[in-house]
């Protein structure tokens, strides 16, 4: 459904599939399968009736399985990527050979461009024979001709925080530590008080009653603030402490290049946790990993940004933190399978029926968060976001078996539409059909009590839509005198209309490409 809208759009792509390891799923698209089967094997199906099954290792196709599922939709990636494109894919050793075989075949082998390894977890004593601590990331570009990887700025002692070079501030962050081990009684020496601008005292405050810590000792805080790099906002009759974060005057940014080995990050249970107040999610990436692989990719401050296992959202809420750091207009697109939570889970406890809720709900408060710890410098950063589910056409099946004619068959075909179909379940087809962005600003107006639907492309009229059946005349000519680019109209019940229509738009707006669903 992406293909004809996005072909060649993406500039970076980051999965995190499935990494086979005979406890998690595999999604089938093509079976047949005994009831005796599904009795044995009973899974959750997808909205088209695709199966999530498990892949135990006895399977005789183990690995099988799994590359037929990665393959096509690698296939696909492949082709929404810019010339200048890169597709960042998390894995263990599972398949980590199989895996590279497979993007060597498909984005081609001059097109690899790195395998960074990722120390993300702790040590623990779940391997047969040593402790795993590691996995990788696997970095194919869909040009090599035409990639430009991105370079980190170098950072501490390299920059004094004030000097010619450096501009004001382009960010702020809480210097209150959130997270893990974010309490005072986790740190109890960076428990302090601070001097506000009226001079009461501020401390590191979770909620008005809970004490948390700060995230410097009281040498490194005093020198911040003797430079004035604290700034204090008063929020609720209560002084917050905020990181002033400099950036280099542009010119004089010293890089460096990214390295391949990441042993700062941990995983995102910390995040997740501290979003929801428990653990809805496991296995999610931190969002601080994915927000370096964001700007590996050196993608711009426009860059569309797409995740096609996106679990709890981690890549959308990497996409606006990095917006907020830099001002940036990236967005970003995530598929998931509405994947069914277990009654036994926290998730589904916590009232989250399946993956797509949780990742929506930690769009929302992800975006909430990180407005409230930059104030001052996030009041026009954009964390809205639209939620899209694939469903069935919305156009009737006009194809009929022999034995299936019925006596009413003409009169069930007078309305080519299906009955529950909204208008705005029209449009969407509509915007895919016509290769429209589906993040287009979108307004719904009232012309003569007709539902009309103004689409706009960088402000302008791109496309009017109405798919009221009782249109008439005269709202025909009011939208063809607003002479849209595209006009798109519902078979009506009028045949007056439907003569007519062509007519009013030829007097009025000729240029206008017409359609009538």
């Amino acid at each position: 459904l992406l293909q004809k809208t996005y072909l060649g759009k993406v500039k970076m792509i980051y999965i995190d599939p499935p990494y086979n390891t005979g406890n998690d799923f595999i999604y089938q698209d093509n079976f047949k399968q005994s009831q005796d089967d599904y009795n044995e094997q009973s899974s959750d199906y997808d909205d088209d009736g695709n199966r999530l099954v498990s892949n135990p290792s006895s399977n005789g196709r183990f690995h099988t399985d799994w590359l037929n599922m990665i393959y096509p939709r690698l296939k696909l990636a492949r082709d929404l990527l810019t010339d200048d494109g890169v597709i960042f894919i998390s894995i263990d050793d599972n398949e980590q050979a199989n895996l590279k075989k497979v993007c060597d075949e498909i984005f081609g082998e001059g097109n690899f461009v790195a395998q960074i390894n990722w120390k993300g977890r702790g040590g623990k004593q779940d391997s047969k024979y040593y402790a795993v601590i590691h996995e990788y990331i696997f970095v194919y570009c869909k040009n090599i001709q035409c990639f430009v990887a991105g370079e980190e700025i170098k950072s501490g002692d390299n920059f004094p925080y004030y000097d010619d070079e450096m501009e004001s501030f382009y960010k702020t962050q809480l210097l209150r530590k959130w997270g893990s081990n974010s309490r005072r009684e986790d740190r109890p020496n960076l428990f302090y008080s601070i001097k506000s601008p009226d001079g009461t005292d501020v401390y590191p405050m979770i909620n008005p009653n809970e004490q948390g810590c700060w995230r410097w000792g009281k040498d490194t805080m005093q020198k911040a603030l003797n430079e004035h790099r604290v700034l204090f906002v008063k929020k609720d009759e209560r002084w917050i402490a905020y990181e002033k974060i400099f950036a280099p005057k542009a010119g004089n940014e010293q890089t460096k290049k990214y390295i391949t080995w990441i042993d700062d990050i941990s995983n995102g249970t910390s995040e997740i946790k501290n979003l929801f107040n428990k653990i809805v999610f496991d296995y999610s990436k931190a969002s601080n990993l994915v927000e370096k692989f964001i700007n590996m990719a050196n993608t711009t401050d426009s860059s569309l940004v797409l995740d096609f296992f996106s679990g709890s959202a981690t890549t959308a809420h990497a996409v606006m933190k990095l917006n907020a750091e830099d001002g940036g207009n990236r967005k970003f697109i995530m598929v998931q399978l509405p994947e069914v939570c277990a009654e036994t889970s926290e998730a589904y406890k916590a009232g989250y029926k399946n993956i797509c809720e949780i990742g929506k709900e930690r769009i929302r408060r992800a975006g909430q968060k990180i407005k409230d710890e930059s104030p001052l410098t996030t009041q026009n950063l954009d964390v809205g976001f639209r939620v899209l589910k694939v469903d069935s056409s919305n156009m009737k099946d006009v194809f009929y078996k022999p034995n299936e004619v019925t006596g009413d068959i003409f009169d069930n075909a007078i309305n080519n539409i299906k009955e529950d179909r909204t208008g705005e379940d029209l449009l969407f087809q509509v915007l895919l059909d016509m290769g429209i962005s589906l993040s287009s600003k979108i307004e719904k107006k009232k012309i003569k009590n007709k539902e009309v639907f103004y689409v706009y492309a960088e402000d302008e009229k791109f496309l009017i839509a109405s798919f009221d059946r009782t249109l008439n005349d005269e709202v025909v000519t009011e939208i063809a005198k607003e002479k849209p680019q595209y006009f798109v109209m519902r078979d009506t019940d009028d045949d007056k209309v439907r003569i007519n229509f062509e007519q009013i738009f030829k007097a009025y707006s000729p240029d206008t490409t017409r359609k009538v669903l």
